[in-house]
């Protein structure tokens, strides 16, 4: 904490998932608190071959430019006292350094638990305009992040929970696994068919989760998946959870109407968007697997969640429907 320019910070712990994060209490300098949140990041997060450092401080940059040249609501970087944009801590008898990073604190309400389609409409739209930002976005010098194709979905690029990818498909139960690649078959021939229009910087992991809503506004938060990928996937991860609702189509509905009142999405994509949430699926799986054997709270889900995705896969393998896996 005394890298940054946070008078008498005081931290409270948040969560240890995905990242182990904290909230941060400091006075500004009307004598105010002010809030920020702490990221202590997972080491190898965006990859086995990419490095930690570069990646996290091209998501901040990403951030800083959309808060620069758009009305999105997204998180502000903290810079260092000296101008940087992460800290590194090492300690002793934990095997790696963790890269760290601080951004101011959102507030807004969660309506993942209540889900409504005025929610998806406003996501949608702010969606297409994260997207047309990046279309013209200069990538700065050293940028870097995610390549979200085939291989990182399918192949051995990730690390998960400590281990690489290839050896959590080693730990999938057998059907599941055969699931799994007729998923990689199917995503093979969709990703094949798109167009380079397709792909383009995303968010990769905008749900509702991750969408804090106050009045009419919509913030998007927690930018840690974002990279280069299919556009297609970015409602495709809006929608995985609420596929299964009898109301499913009318927040398919309303994502698509709030995305396209900004942003064109072409009828090739939109063919496959079932293929893309079943890739998510598939990512969510392996990603859930792989922390399930560091972190006790996801191992005791594990079989819970697994059945879930197994029941999931198989509603779009259903013979006869106009689906991605047959």
């Amino acid at each position: 904490m005394d890298a940054y320019p946070l008078a008498e910070p005081r931290l409270r712990f948040v969560t240890h998932g995905e990242n182990t994060t904290f909230q941060v209490s400091a006075r500004g300098d009307d004598g105010a608190v002010e809030r920020f949140l702490l990221r202590v990041h997972r080491p190898v997060r965006h990859g086995r071959f990419i490095d930690s450092h570069a990646a996290i401080a091209s998501e901040l940059r990403w951030l800083s430019a959309l808060r620069e040249q758009t009305d999105l609501l997204v998180p502000q970087p903290l810079f260092t006292r000296d101008g940087g944009l992460t800290t590194t801590v090492s300690v002793p008898g934990v095997r790696r350094p963790r890269a760290c990073s601080i951004l101011r604190w959102m507030d807004g309400r969660r309506y993942s638990a209540s889900p409504r389609p005025v929610y998806l409409h406003r996501l949608g739209g702010a969606m297409a305009r994260l997207h047309n930002h990046a279309d013209t976005w200069q990538r700065p010098d050293g940028f870097v992040r995610t390549l979200w194709d085939w291989e990182t979905f399918f192949g051995d690029t990730m690390e998960y929970g400590g281990i690489n990818a290839a050896q959590v498909w080693d730990l999938l139960p057998d059907e599941l696994r055969r699931r799994f690649d007729g998923v990689a078959v199917a995503a093979r021939r969709a990703m094949t068919q798109l167009d380079d229009e397709a792909v383009g910087l995303i968010h990769a992991d905008l749900h509702l989760d991750n969408a804090l809503f106050a009045g009419a506004d919509v913030k998007l938060i927690d930018f840690d998946d974002f990279g280069t990928g299919y556009r297609i996937y970015d409602l495709a991860v809006a929608l995985w959870e609420l596929r299964h609702r009898a109301d499913y189509e009318a927040f398919r509905t309303a994502l698509i109407d709030g995305y396209t009142a900004h942003r064109p999405l072409p009828k090739d994509h939109l063919d496959c968007l079932d293929t893309f949430i079943a890739v998510r699926e598939v990512a969510f799986g392996l990603w859930f697997v792989g922390t399930a054997q560091v972190n006790p709270v996801f191992r005791d889900r594990l079989p819970k969640v697994l059945g879930a995705i197994g029941r999931s896969l198989e509603v779009l393998h259903r013979p006869g429907e106009a689906t991605v896996l047959g």
